[in-house]
């Protein structure tokens, strides 16, 4: 069996939430001692979370942040505020647990694993998960960024991380990266996939001036032109303008799916990848919770495309999978409401009259069993 039939098996074995599950824990969340739907998104939460483990009670107890590092051409074009040797120094400092990804997840409680999928150095690091399928991408302004079976591989390479997570018991992925030059990169694959314009997807990255932001949008737009990805395939997308830790991380997100994993999706990078994966399979969106906005431009409007929206906005744009570990601490606190909260018969309170109404009639409220089957289906609504 090759590598593309290898990712078409992948893929098929991607199914859809369990709504009978979901509609079970719909019913417990309107069970709680409080109003219908008065803790909002956090209810929706937890009834998908719900539906994607097929577990009427869910819990997290172990969860890992995917941090998938790889090099990218591109960056010659003067696109970035830093040079590539950031991307290696980066990688040693997530290792040694000296990084903002390393200091969130502790504090939530998740396991940080490090990927070389395509760093353009050697590393050596008894921490460091080594997966470099080649020392980091082509300049994409010139050419493509790397073959088709590279981008293949890439994928496979995701996945086979998160098969051997899910066999340790791990029940939750966080998607991170690390590489100079993968705003731009993600840019192109977002207008490539969505027809945005370039001035419109591309943002600030690693905070380049005006200058640099102009050079970034025509730097795409050049690669566009020079690569004419096909919109109707999103593996040509991908290796025509995606980078390397793009396609790895399409495969946390495929077999984080096809594990019935819930994907926490971090910043721009990570929901680049998304796309890419709701594109190949998706079914793949179910599984996907959105952390945050970020803080580039382009990220809100790639959050639409897929239907997904956010925990969080807090102007983040560090990436690494940072918003996405900060989300944790909702996710925990959505499922302890689920699994630790009494219910109007368990603690003997009585419920599902509005006692303030003189003629004691019920006042129309939105309860989340209504909404059981849209939370299923899509992302937490506002």
């Amino acid at each position: 069996m090759n590598n593309e039939q290898v990712l078409e098996q992948l893929m098929g074995r991607i199914v859809g939430p369990h709504e009978a599950v979901a509609a079970e824990a719909s019913a417990h969340v309107d069970a709680l001692t409080k109003p219908p739907g008065s803790l909002g998104k956090l209810e929706q939460l937890v009834i998908r979370l719900a539906g994607i483990t097929g577990e009427a009670r869910p819990c997290f107890d172990r969860r890992a942040v995917i941090v998938m590092a790889a090099d990218h051409g591109v960056v010659e074009e003067g696109i970035s505020a830093f040079p590539a040797e950031v991307t290696p120094q980066m990688v040693l400092n997530f290792l040694a647990g000296g990084a903002a990804v390393n200091v969130l997840a502790r504090h939530a409680g998740a396991h940080v694993i490090c990927v070389d999928i395509g760093v353009n150095a050697d590393l050596d690091h008894p921490d460091l998960v080594s997966r470099k399928v080649r020392k980091g991408t082509a300049n994409m302004a010139k050419g493509t960024a790397m073959t088709r079976g590279e981008a293949i591989e890439a994928i496979l390479a995701g996945a086979e991380v998160v098969s051997t997570e899910v066999a340790k018991g791990t029940q939750l992925f966080v998607t991170g990266e690390m590489g100079i030059g993968n705003t731009t990169a993600s840019a192109a694959v977002m207008c490539a996939l969505t027809g945005t314009a370039p001035a419109s997807a591309v943002g600030r990255g690693t905070g380049v001036d005006d200058a640099g932001l102009q050079r970034k949008a025509a730097v795409v737009s050049q690669a566009l032109s020079v690569n004419a990805p096909n919109a109707d395939d999103a593996l040509d997308v991908l290796c025509k303008v995606g980078g390397l830790e793009i396609a790895g991380l399409t495969g946390v997100i495929l077999a984080a799916a096809a594990n019935g994993c819930p994907v926490v999706v971090d910043g721009f990078i990570s929901t680049a990848a998304a796309l890419i994966a709701s594109h190949l399979a998706p079914l793949s969106a179910e599984y996907m919770i959105a952390s945050h906005t970020s803080h580039e431009s382009g990220h809100a409007a790639l959050l639409r495309e897929l239907g997904l929206k956010p925990m969080l906005d807090l102007d983040m744009r560090l990436g690494e999978g940072t918003g996405g570990v900060l989300s944790l601490h909702l996710i925990d606190a959505s499922c302890r409401i689920l699994n630790e909260m009494a219910t109007f018969a368990s603690a003997g309170v009585s419920g599902g009259t509005n006692e303030t109404n003189e003629t004691n009639e019920t006042q129309p409220t939105e309860s989340s069993s209504d909404s059981a089957d849209s939370s299923v289906q899509g992302e937490l609504s506002s």
